[in-house]
């Protein structure tokens, strides 16, 4: 059991009065709103980091779950306690500490903003000591953290915002904030630009909303929603143990973004290609004008960075095409509960020869791959989908079928040309030809089975003496060949026919020519 977490927008239109936007002073009311806060949070950070015996107090502390009694941290609900005990004017105490008299340097400052800024401040202020504490373990003279910063988003507890849409229009819906004009404290009507998506993630069974934030930009503004979720999933422990367990492994390419597979029973049920529909030539000419343009003007200005429209054009396609990417992965997920997601381990991939603007392409193609790695994990968690990653050697360059050593070629006029980016496999051993990012996502899912094979309480194989188990026909590599069934073959029986480790049976890709090119067994 987990929990996992998504933010819902909802942008504030300030667009011009005349349709139907707030009115410009409206706009200096938030600018004025976030910069007081910031002012006490940095109040109540200086108060914090003066007093760090009590922040990292160790107090016994009850679990809710099983009652049991341990020692720990010191809660925020009660660190938030005594801060507003030593701070905070109040008839019941109205002698705070002389220094720290927050009443008298934030009159009229709302209690719920003064908490929500108390309990940012604790956690900047504990991760702080934490990193200068582990830095002084570790000797080191250089690299010590740094005093956090003060300013953030603030957060929006009930009493400081309303936002009641089920009595209101959506067309004109408007969300009413408390904010600080300079002098005092007053609530005002913002209209927002509500939609349906907005509408229907909030309405999701299932998921709960937190507390929102005021995220306040230099062009827009917007209330993120937070809202969480309990998820029941499996772990992947029970999962491997489950005979009808179902692998959905995912090949991420730079052309074909991503190669899905669904494997059960050690057949291939399902495939499917998701195309970047060309997005990496468009990227590429964008790429090339930044690259021109940067050799025109010469040395760069330190701190300055240049094509920002550029660069922010490219960064919103990348977001845009690894969100419908990841939804298209999940989308395959939905149809098998319980199955489980598999994603080559690739780490660092350095982009090398070429013109700068290949380069630069293919080091915005790898950040692309990471990008839709990381929303399909968090999309997938969501549905209750766990995620493994196994380790990618191999997975292009070894036939799915017979283990072999493959070549990769392309068609063109007919004629076979072999090359390192060939879009098709051919495997000079059992003759098997499929798409070349087709067979590298099969055996992702072998990858899988070669991490979960292990030895058994007994010290035997997991599967020795079954040649159907899938854990016997793991891939084990030599310097010649790679040889499927090693257990058998170590034990001086030679099979005759090599089993299929895929059977992909109702898989058939063609070649430019128009003709199938995966067979059979």
């Amino acid at each position: 059991m987990g929990q996992t977490a998504r933010t819902t927008k909802l942008l504030l239109d300030f667009s011009g009065r005349s349709q139907g936007g707030a009115n410009p002073g409206k706009r200096e009311h938030l600018a004025a709103t976030v910069e007081i806060l910031n002012a006490a949070r940095r109040f109540y950070l200086d108060f914090f980091l003066a007093h760090p015996d009590k922040l990292m107090e160790r107090v016994e502390v009850i679990s809710k779950k099983t009652g049991e009694v341990r020692e720990g941290v010191i809660s925020a609900d009660h660190l938030l306690t005594w801060a507003e005990f030593h701070t905070v004017e109040t008839p019941d105490h109205p002698t705070p500490l002389p220094d720290w008299n927050f009443s008298r340097a934030f009159p009229d400052l709302p209690n719920r903003y003064r908490r929500s800024v108390i309990k940012d401040v604790i956690g900047k202020a504990r991760g702080y000591l934490t990193s200068v504490t582990k830095w002084h373990a570790s000797g080191k003279k250089q690299g010590k953290p740094g005093i956090p910063t003060a300013a953030n988003h603030p957060t929006l507890y009930a009493g400081t915002f309303s936002l009641d849409l089920d009595e209101l229009d959506v067309r004109k819906s408007f969300l009413r904030l408390k904010v600080y004009t300079g002098s005092e404290w007053v609530w005002v009507h913002y209209p927002t630009c509500y939609n349906r998506y907005f509408d229907r993630r909030r309405a999701e069974p299932g998921w709960e909303t937190e507390s929102p934030k005021l995220i306040l930009s230099k062009q827009s503004a917007a209330i993120h929603f937070l809202q969480t979720k309990t998820i029941t999933a499996k772990k992947i422990v029970e999962s491997k143990r489950d005979p009808d367990l179902v692998t959905v492994a995912v090949d991420l390419n730079v052309k074909q973004l991503a190669v899905i597979t669904v494997r059960q029973h050690g057949v291939i049920k399902e495939t499917r290609f998701v195309s970047d529909h060309g997005l990496d030539q468009h990227r590429f000419q964008h790429l090339k004008r930044v690259a021109k343009k940067q050799w025109q003007a010469g040395k760069a200005v330190k701190g300055e960075h240049s094509n920002q429209q550029l660069w922010a054009h490219v960064r919103r396609q990348h977001g845009d095409c690894a969100h419908k990417t990841a939804r298209a992965i999940v989308e395959v997920c939905e149809k098998y509960p319980g199955c489980v997601l598999v994603f080559e381990r690739l780490r660092t991939i350095k982009a090398s020869g070429g013109s700068k603007s290949r380069r630069l392409n293919r080091k915005q193609a790898n950040q692309l791959r990471g990008k839709i790695n990381q929303l399909a994990k968090e999309k997938a968690y969501a549905i209750g989908v766990v995620s493994v990653e196994v380790n990618p050697h191999g997975t292009s360059q070894y036939c799915a079928r017979c283990g072999c050593k493959g070549v990769r070629f392309t068609s063109q006029a007919g004629q076979r040309v072999t090359g390192k980016g060939g879009k098709l496999f051919s495997c000079p051993a059992c003759h098997y030809e499929c798409h070349a990012d087709f067979n590298a996502s099969c055996n992702v899912h072998h990858s899988r089975l070669n991490a979960l094979s292990g030895y058994r309480s007994d010290g035997r194989m997991a599967g020795e003496g079954n040649p159907t188990d899938p854990a016997q026909a793991r891939m084990q590599v030599s310097i010649h060949v790679k040889v499927v069934g090693l257990l058998l073959v170590q034990r001086g029986h030679v099979p005759t026919r090599m089993l299929s480790r895929t059977a992909p049976q109702v898989i058939t890709h063609g070649n430019l020519a128009g003709t199938p090119v995966c067979r059979t067994a």
